[in-house]
């Protein structure tokens, strides 16, 4: 079969057949019915044929072309992927399928097996690497995968490094003393020596008989800290409706008792009374003083049973390690911390007091803390949350002790209980006096230094975590009376607000339990403000160490 087309243009066109033998090579087919005659096609019938393709062939590679192209990027496949758009017309099939590709590719790219490290060390250090790498090298999808988590898991991993490293700064800052209290422990001493009047009698003569009157209301204070001692009692009679019926009586060392008796004697504080007493003028027998003896040893025994193991442990990876700092603090082993289990013994002629720790700021009038009924309970203390009754507002007894040791495990300490908050109690010290809860504590202590039969356990020094109240939460077991929540909130040493602010204006007592504590630069700036207020920085001592709020 051939075609002929004049050179005049497509006036028509003649197809024919030839004929093996027929001698002439061009017959033309002129005739009409002939069964060898040519085809003729009109110039009508030609014309729209050739110009429909030559509007839609160059569509047609147009079209394929982007799909090549496009394909190249996303699919390993250039034809597979366009023969699913050229022929399927949908966008949405390739995209899914190429969604599931990365998802399964994800999922398979462990970069915890044998060779994870060395992805962990190829690894691209930010995502303008991590683009750059995988165009350049133009790598398959599971590489691409397998990059890609892990330098998520190093990014993950440096993070979590980071913030442990942190709370180590934050928990190492939390333990110095700063150097404007340093500063004012030592110009109290020296007013102490120089000036008359810092030695003057706490309280004066006319005043002695209140310190054991029971018609007064007792607040008892165990602290070194001068500074936070003043913030509290300031704050305390600032806030009372009674102030000339409050009687502070401070417990402190050797050390810091001519500093704290100078700031009181030349800072007077109204109508209250304050008597400042330092451990060594107490007359204690031979009794107390080998109990107290043995208690340091025991506390002190745990707490370095506790740092040693924590020395042992990858800080950098395990979870749950700041809350080890947080009683590892030097606190712990704080001789006034622990003394609170001798207040019997501290105030012979007392019958009820309000203990506070140093680290509180009081908000509220505390008088009707002295007639709480406590139903024959030796201690008034905050063990419901203003959050409610699931809700802890301190730890639970598993946070404290050490469940898997036998000793504690066939104790009737509840796992799951809430611990009742030490800093703002009520103590009945009449009731406590008729109980044996100070031989208790001891009791325990002893169990503690006892070695345990499988050395497994590490001995009974793992019982519990380091500080005062475990062993008091034993101690104290089946005579702790619950007080309002709204008594005492705790925990700002910790957050920056463990509480909506209308709890926290509506607590009676502040405690800025934790690290955090406000007279530090750690501080947090939020609730710090509201210990800063009762700083008197108008004070001559406070200036010359340049004390600011």
């Amino acid at each position: 079969m051939k075609f002929y087309i004049s050179a005049s243009g497509i006036k028509r066109v003649t197809v024919s057949n030839d004929v093996a033998g027929g001698g002439g090579g061009s017959g033309g087919m002129k005739g009409k019915g002939t069964a060898s005659s040519g085809r003729r096609l009109s110039q009508r019938t030609v014309f729209p044929v050739v110009l429909m393709l030559g509007i839609v062939l160059p569509c047609l590679f147009l079209r394929v072309a982007f799909i090549v192209l496009e394909s190249a990027a996303i699919c390993s496949s250039s034809l597979e992927c366009m023969g699913w758009r050229f022929f399927g017309g949908s966008d949405s099939f390739p995209v899914s399928n190429l969604r599931e590709e990365l998802a399964k590719a994800l999922m398979e790219a462990d970069v915890d097996d044998k060779d994870g490290g060395v992805w962990m060390e190829s690894s691209p250090t930010s995502f303008k690497d991590l683009v750059e790498d995988v165009t350049s090298n133009k790598q398959d999808m599971k590489a691409f995968a397998f990059k890609t988590k892990a330098m998520m898991v190093k990014m993950e991993r440096k993070i979590q490094s980071a913030r442990h490293r942190e709370s180590i700064y934050w928990h190492l800052a939390s333990h110095g003393v700063p150097k404007g209290l340093h500063c004012l422990c030592l110009k109290l001493a020296e007013e102490y020596a120089v000036n008359a009047i810092a030695r003057s009698r706490l309280p004066s003569p006319e005043f002695v008989n209140r310190l054991t009157s029971s018609s007064f209301h007792h607040i008892v204070l165990l602290t070194d800290n001068v500074l936070a001692t003043s913030v509290v009692i300031s704050s305390a009679v600032k806030n009372s409706a009674n102030p000339e019926k409050l009687v502070f009586h401070i417990v402190t060392d050797k050390k810091t008792y001519t500093p704290m008796h100078a700031w009181f004697a030349v800072s007077p504080i109204g109508s209250a009374v304050v008597e400042v007493k330092g451990l060594h003028q107490y007359d204690w027998s031979h009794k107390v003083n080998v109990g107290v003896s043995e208690m340091l040893r025991i506390h002190r025994l745990i707490w370095n049973h506790s740092y040693n193991n924590f020395q042992e442990e990858d800080f950098e990876y395990e979870e749950g390690n700041e809350r080890n700092l947080a009683v590892l603090s030097p606190s712990c082993l704080s001789l006034m911390n622990h003394l609170r289990i001798y207040l019997p013994e501290l105030f012979p002629d007392l019958s009820k007091i309000v203990f506070l720790d140093d680290d509180v700021v009081v908000q509220h009038d505390l008088s009707s803390l002295w007639e709480i009924n406590l139903h024959g309970k030796i201690v008034g203390a905050v063990v419901d949350s203003w959050c409610g009754r699931e809700c802890c507002p301190g730890r639970k007894y598993k946070d404290y002790f050490n469940f898997t040791n036998p000793i504690i495990a066939s104790s009737t300490l509840d796992y799951s209980r809430c611990g009742w908050l030490y800093g703002m109690n009520v103590f009945d010290l009449m009731a406590w006096r008729k109980t044996n809860i100070t031989a208790a504590y001891h009791q325990w202590l002893k169990l503690v230094s006892i070695p345990s039969i499988d050395s497994s356990l590490n001995s009974g020094l793992a019982l519990w975590r380091p500080g005062a109240l475990p062993p008091a939460l034993i101690a104290f077991e089946g005579h702790v009376h619950p007080i309002d929540p709204s008594w005492h909130l705790s925990g700002l040493g910790y957050q920056l607000s463990p509480a909506p602010p209308q709890i926290l204006q509506a607590a009676a007592v502040l405690h800025f339990s934790g690290p955090a504590k406000p007279w530090l630069e750690i501080g947090f700036p939020e609730v710090r403000s509201i210990w800063n207020q009762h700083v008197n920085l108008s004070n001559e001592f406070i200036r010359k160490c340049r004390i600011t709020g």
